[in-house]
């Protein structure tokens, strides 16, 4: 696999966010559900778009972990193999059963990681969590207004209607309880009413002294 981050194990954070949606990155969920965890398993993960694989790792399970076999070719040097154990914690639920999680094998400014979690990310050499490789995701940088909108938006969705503020709140679907119908109507126009005001607050130094008097009455 070719690494598309820089930085890495051991390495400390790069200095700016780097997008999840734009990293290589491995679930624990999804390959649990894939049978990748259980133990003398071995194959390969892959990552694909439109049906074209775009790079691929190999993989074997052993009691407690998962080892990761791979190349990477940083700045442009020659291709140099990787192998990376990482821990694997099971973790009991409340309704039975257990959840795995990946412990995170990464050592930033001298210390040890650890951290339980989902995914993984691909950055510099190796697979490390979030933290490590300062990852965001987008909707984090996004702004509120912009966040209520969207979470408005994917409410109008769900009950069949069409995005945006302009159009009507579809009907209430057959099956569902009028009760969820109106909470999620309420829900619509909370979000859209905040996303307003943070909107009209965040820009209030370009408004007139009139505007910001009939906004902020």
């Amino acid at each position: 696999m070719e690494a598309v981050l820089v930085g890495g194990y051991g390495s400390g954070r790069t200095g700016y966010k780097q997008k999840a949606e734009n990293c290589r990155s491995l679930d624990v969920n999804l390959m649990h559900r894939e049978g990748c965890l259980s133990e003398g398993w071995r194959g390969n993960w892959q990552w694909s778009r439109n049906g074209e694989v775009l790079s691929k790792i190999g993989m074997r399970a052993e009691q407690g972990r998962i080892v990761l076999d791979y190349r990477v070719r940083l700045r442009g040097g020659d291709w140099e193999p990787v192998t990376q154990p990482v821990n694997i914690s099971q973790v009991d639920c409340n309704f039975g059963g257990q959840r795995p999680f990946f412990l995170c094998p990464g050592i930033v400014n001298g210390q040890n990681c650890g951290r339980r979690v989902g995914k993984l990310f691909a950055g510099g050499c190796y697979f490390l969590c979030r933290h490590c490789h300062n990852v965001a995701y987008t909707s984090q940088s996004e702004p509120r207004y912009d966040r209520m909108l969207r979470r408005a938006n994917k409410l109008r969705m769900a009950l069949g209607g069409e995005p945006g503020a302009a159009n009507w709140i579809a009907q209430k679907p057959k099956g569902m309880w009028w009760r969820t119908y109106q909470r999620k109507r309420s829900e619509i126009g909370s979000c859209e009413d905040q996303a307003n005001i943070d909107f009209v607050e965040k820009f209030a130094h370009l408004l007139s002294a009139e505007d910001r008097e009939r906004f902020f009455e």
